[in-house]
C-alpha cells in the first residue's frame, strides 16, 4: 500500500527515544520530512544521525522543544513550515507522568502533569492548525496509553490526563473533519521502552522481586505472550497519519496484543 507521506512533512515531539522515535524511524521510511523535538539536544542529535542510518532518509531535522513551554511549542512548529512549506502530520507525544496512588501527589504534581501530557497537546494542535486548514488536509495522532480504556493501577496522574486526551481528540474530530484534517489518539501497552521499563523495575523493588519476574508475569497477561515492539507500535501511528486513512477519525485505539479486555 502506498501510504502518500514521501516528501509531508512531519513533525514528531519528544523523538528523541521510545516511541516517539520509532514513529519517527517509520515515517522517515516512508520518505517523509521529519522534524523530531525534545528536550535534549545531545539526545536529538544522537537519534537524527541513528534515523538517517537506519532509514536513508536525509531529511531529517531536529528542534531542542520542552513540551511545557508554550514559546518552544510556537518555535517547533514555526520551523517546521520554514523548512517544508507547511506541517502535513503532527504526532503529538510526552513523557509520561511518575506513578503513584492519589495520596501521594501534591497540587504541584497535578499542575506538572496536566501542563505536559494534556496542555502541551492543546497548544500544539492550536500551532499547527492554521497551516491544515489553509492547505485543507492534515492528521493529528495523539499518543497516549492503554489507560484510554482500562485505568493502570499506581497510575493516577496518567489515566486522568491521557483521557482528557480522548475527550480533546473526539470534540477536535467534530470541529475539524470539515477542513479534512482527522485526529485520532493510540494508546500503547506494554511496549518495550525505557518508561516502561522503569514503571516494571519500580514494581519489582516495592515487590521484593527482581524485574524479570515482574515483566515475566506481565507478559504472561498479555494474549500474545510478550511485550510489543516499538516499531510494531509505531506502525499503527504511521498508518492513521498517513494518505492511507482518509475516512478514521476520532478513534482512540490500544496497540496492546490484546492486553486490555475493555470494549
Amino acid at each position: 500500500m502506498d501510504l502518500h507521506l514521501k516528501g509531508k512533512s512531519v513533525v514528531v515531539t519528544a523523538a528523541s527515544k521510545g516511541l516517539g522515535k520509532a514513529s519517527a524511524v517509520e515515517f522517515a521510511k516512508e520518505g517523509a520530512r521529519v522534524l523530531i523535538s525534545s528536550r535534549s539536544e545531545e539526545d536529538l542529535r544522537r537519534a537524527k544521525e541513528e534515523i538517517i542510518r537506519e532509514t536513508g532518509n536525509e531529511n531529517v531535522d531536529i528542534i531542542v522543544c520542552d513540551m511545557k513551554k508554550p514559546a518552544h511549542i510556537t518555535r517547533l512548529v514555526k520551523k517546521a513550515v520554514e523548512w517544508n512549506g507547511k506541517v502535513d502530520v503532527l504526532i503529538n507525544n510526552a513523557g509520561g507522568p511518575p506513578a503513584g496512588t492519589f495520596e501521594d501527589f501534591t497540587d504541584e504534581d497535578w499542575q506538572k502533569a496536566f501542563e505536559l501530557n494534556l496542555l502541551s497537546f492543546t497548544r500544539t494542535v492550536r500551532e499547527v492548525l492554521p497551516h491544515m486548514k489553509e492547505q485543507q488536509s492534515g492528521h493529528i495522532i495523539n499518543i497516549a496509553s492503554s489507560s484510554i480504556k482500562q485505568t493502570l493501577d499506581q497510575l493516577i496522574l496518567s489515566n486522568t490526563f491521557r483521557a482528557g486526551i480522548v475527550g480533546l481528540s473526539k470534540s477536535l474530530s467534530q470541529e475539524l473533519a470539515p477542513h479534512n484534517i482527522l485526529i485520532n489518539t493510540v494508546g500503547p501497552g506494554r511496549i518495550a521502552t525505557d518508561r516502561v521499563e522503569s514503571l516494571d523495575r519500580k514494581k519489582a523493588e516495592e515487590l521484593g522481586v527482581s524485574k524479570e519476574e515482574v515483566q515475566e508475569k506481565a507478559a504472561d497477561n498479555i494474549p500474545i505472550k510478550r511485550y510489543g515492539k516499538p516499531e510494531e507500535f509505531a506502525r499503527a501511528v504511521v498508518f492513521l497519519a498517513s494518505g492511507g486513512n482518509t475516512y478514521v477519525t476520532g478513534q482512540a485505539i490500544v496497540v496492546d496484543g490484546g492486553l486490555v479486555k475493555a470494549l
